[in-house]
């Protein structure tokens, strides 16, 4: 919450924003990796068309998990099957060299795949998976749709 006042200085007024202490600004706690919210979301059902628009146009999941032809356009007989990650920055960092295949989503539950893409890249076993893979913080709806592309993508 903020607060103005104004005070006279000089023979002007001043608008002052005030701010409340930092502490409470500070945004709820979070679960740490590997843990879970207490209450467990339900998995609303998914829409696998708004699904496949997210993982094709949006996240462009297809990007790296989808293997290419030497020319570097995806091959329709690999799409998300894994595939060597087409890019990687100048610098030396903690880069994944291939993205692994998520067709299926193999080794995934539906609560694993829901706390992948809302809470920021957490792997099946709470390990924050390696750049490039984005810090996804889909809504639950977005994922459950794109949970229900992914088990059989078209």
């Amino acid at each position: 919450m903020r607060v103005t006042r104004s005070i006279g200085i000089g023979g002007g007024m001043v608008l002052v924003l005030m701010q409340p202490s930092l502490n409470s600004q500070r945004p709820a706690a979070t679960p740490a990796i590997g843990q879970t919210a207490a209450a467990p979301i339900t998995l609303p059902r998914g829409n696998p068309e708004h699904g496949r628009y997210i993982v094709e146009h949006v996240a462009m999941c297809i990007e790296c998990h989808s293997g290419r032809d030497s020319r570097g356009n995806i091959l329709e007989s690999e799409r998300f099957l894994g595939a060597p990650i087409p890019f990687a920055p100048p610098w030396s960092n903690d880069w994944a060299m291939r993205a692994p295949r998520n067709r299926g989503l193999p080794g995934y539950t539906d609560d694993l795949a829901l706390r992948l893409l809302t809470q920021g890249a957490i792997g099946r076993n709470g390990e924050q998976l390696k750049p490039p893979m984005p810090r996804f913080r889909m809504s639950v709806q977005d994922a459950a749709d794109v949970i229900a592309y992914m088990r059989f993508p078209t």
